[in-house]
């Protein structure tokens, strides 16, 4: 068993999750705390720049790694652990660009100054060797996922994930496993809010509740190639934008473009060998009660947030980062055919040891 702490960076650009996880890479994982630590005004806005390619991502690694440290050092006062406690960091870093199709994923962040800066080996890296393999280099949460729905009877099982960009993981009867972005998150939304109410999402989603979906717009998005594709597939955050909704006035685009992302999932369930018996949501999507009520009324089954089984939606991307850099480290697969659509299982990431130097 290992201690290891797991950063990300989502693709919701809100900050950094840290999450503490007990585990042995393997059924094993036990979360002993978390930390999160929000994004300024101005450092989120040269994020958003930085992915619309109006400045160099670059120019921001340095900052953007010494948060993650700072919310190392949070998490560690807050759990009453030390450097010297930890065995491992699982840094995901923040994804700037994803196009897999033309063998390309870039996530910035300099483990190598994340180890020194807090004193522990640092997994980072996890994407690019699936993707240098002819992989997707995400989703990379599945087996992790895995895990943490040993315990639940119900298979085939869905666990849902809706951040920036939405995806699922899919676990049959006999361990089969696949997985996929099925489309938008809460990207365009948040956009779309922080363009047209000055609020960084909508709220419960109260905004939208109060307005109506256009049928012309919804559809449109969804007659995207993306959408016919077969599993594994993937998207970059700026693949579904809130241009989806152009022309429409605030609270008709907040409806619309919720009812993309809703939609968007419901149809992934075609694409896969057999209707989930369950849904399990975590993410942020999982707080919106709106976004929760219209997929119950579009997923003829169960649909429930992850804490229904015990675990923290807010925080189960970082441990899964916690997790994978325990399967890194052990040389275990963190990525599959089912899942990212890789020749066959592999490890990925690397580790940087901190400088001898760096004291503990």
């Amino acid at each position: 068993m290992a201690l290891s702490l797991g950063l990300m960076s989502g693709t919701s650009l809100d900050g950094v999750d840290a999450a503490l996880l007990e585990t042995d890479g393997g059924a094993q994982a036990e979360p002993l705390g978390t930390f999160f630590a929000p994004y300024s005004d101005a450092f989120r806005s040269n994020l958003r720049r930085a992915i619309a390619g109006e400045i160099d991502p670059a120019t921001l690694e340095v900052e953007l790694t010494d948060l993650h440290a700072d919310a190392v050092a949070q998490l560690l006062q807050a759990t009453g652990r030390k450097a010297a406690d930890i065995d491992l960091i699982g840094f995901h870093g923040q994804t700037v660009a994803h196009d897999p199709t033309n063998g390309r994923t870039w996530q910035i962040g300099d483990g190598q100054r994340l180890a020194n800066a807090t004193g522990i080996p640092t997994a980072f890296d996890f994407r690019t060797a699936d993707v240098a393999a002819g992989g997707e280099g995400a989703p990379l949460a599945p087996i992790y996922h895995v895990a943490i729905a040993a315990s639940v009877p119900e298979r085939p099982i869905a666990i849902l994930n809706i951040g920036g960009v939405a995806n699922i993981t899919w676990i049959g009867e006999r361990g089969a496993l696949i997985a996929c972005d099925t489309g938008p998150g809460n990207g365009p939304l948040d956009d779309w809010m922080q363009t047209h109410t000055n609020h960084l999402i909508d709220q419960d989603g109260a905004f939208a509740r109060t307005g109506h979906i256009d049928q012309p717009c919804l559809q449109k998005a969804l007659a995207a190639d993306f959408f016919s594709n077969a599993a594994p597939k993937s998207l970059d955050r700026l693949d579904f934008t809130m241009a989806m909704a152009d022309g429409l006035n605030p609270r008709d685009g907040a409806a619309t473009l919720t009812e993309i992302t809703v939609a968007a999932i419901a149809q992934s369930i075609e694409i896969l060998p057999e209707p989930p018996k369950r849904w399990l949501v975590t993410g942020g999507g999982r707080l919106n009660s709106w976004m929760m009520e219209r997929l119950a009324a579009n997923i003829e089954a169960p649909v429930d947030p992850i804490e229904a089984i015990g675990r923290n939606g807010d925080n189960l991307e970082a441990e899964a980062f916690a997790y994978l850099a325990v399967r890194a480290k052990a040389g275990l697969p963190i990525s599959f055919p089912g899942t990212t659509g890789a020749p066959s299982p592999m490890t990925g990431g690397r580790i940087a040891y901190p400088s001898p130097t760096q004291c503990r």
